[in-house]
């Protein structure tokens, strides 16, 4: 009679650890997708439309580019008024503040596209000196600010866009502060989570070198796009795809 409990016990102790299981392997439903410099949030549209439509819920983050640790937080903040765990896609600098504030632990996994991937102790002007760009097109104002030369943003920030799209991005540019890419990342998240890396292998802004050097360096999955530095903007199905991979791949 013992034996004949002992052994129901044990099977219905067997099934709860099964269905806790199951319900911790659920693919992650929240993206977190984060910008870069002389962007904003508008330009994940395209590929903000297709997780939608997917079953996806999506939060787009406007970072001020004021500094990074006033960018991390506002990422945070989007992380955290998910309900559950979410994969975090930054494109280029955002790829800077994915690896910081990515140590949240509700953050199941990280995407960079086209997008930097420091090690601690890097800041984003450390990596653009390993592997400089081609393009020569970003300056800085008197008053500490980067902005990216109009007359050059079509062919070296954009070139896989129409000229109109790429001109009125060109003329409503956001310009980060200095001092958002001389600050380094103290914690590189991708040590400890999971990564996928999309390289733009025509991209002017971030060299593809180098693009390929972090992916490596993070031992990040690695898919190739035959595109700008906007790849995400001209290639939104083939970036969302990744994205997609990620969720599915990410446990709870």
């Amino acid at each position: 009679m013992h034996s004949t409990k002992r052994i129901a016990s044990s099977l219905v102790m067997a099934l709860a650890a099964t269905f806790s299981h199951a319900a911790m392997a659920e693919p992650v439903k929240n993206i977190v997708l984060v910008h870069g410099f002389f962007a904003d949030g508008s330009g994940w549209q395209g590929v903000a439309n297709i997780l939608t439509r997917d079953g996806f819920n999506v939060s787009v983050v406007q970072e001020p580019e004021t500094s990074l640790a006033d960018d991390v937080k506002a990422t945070t903040r989007a992380v955290e008024a998910m309900d559950g765990n979410s994969i975090l896609v930054g494109h280029s600098y955002g790829g800077m503040v994915i690896t910081e504030a990515g140590n949240n632990p509700k953050v199941a996994g990280l995407v960079y596209v086209a997008a930097f991937q420091p090690d601690a102790g890097e800041s984003l002007l450390d990596l653009v000196k390993k592997m400089p760009p081609a393009s020569e097109a970003i300056k800085a104002t008197a008053d500490g600010h980067l902005y990216f030369d109009q007359a050059l943003f079509h062919a070296d920030f954009a070139a896989d866009l129409p000229a109109a799209d790429a001109k009125f991005m060109a003329i409503s540019q956001v310009m980060p502060a200095v001092q958002a890419a001389q600050s380094p990342v103290t914690q590189a998240s991708w040590k400890s989570k999971p990564s996928w890396a999309i390289v733009s292998t025509a991209d002017r802004t971030v060299n593809p070198g180098l693009e390929r050097f972090m992916a490596k360096r993070a031992n990040s999955k690695t898919v190739e796009i035959n595109g700008s530095h906007v790849a995400f903007i001209a290639h939104p199905a083939e970036v969302a795809k990744v994205i997609e991979q990620a969720a599915a791949m990410s446990v709870k």
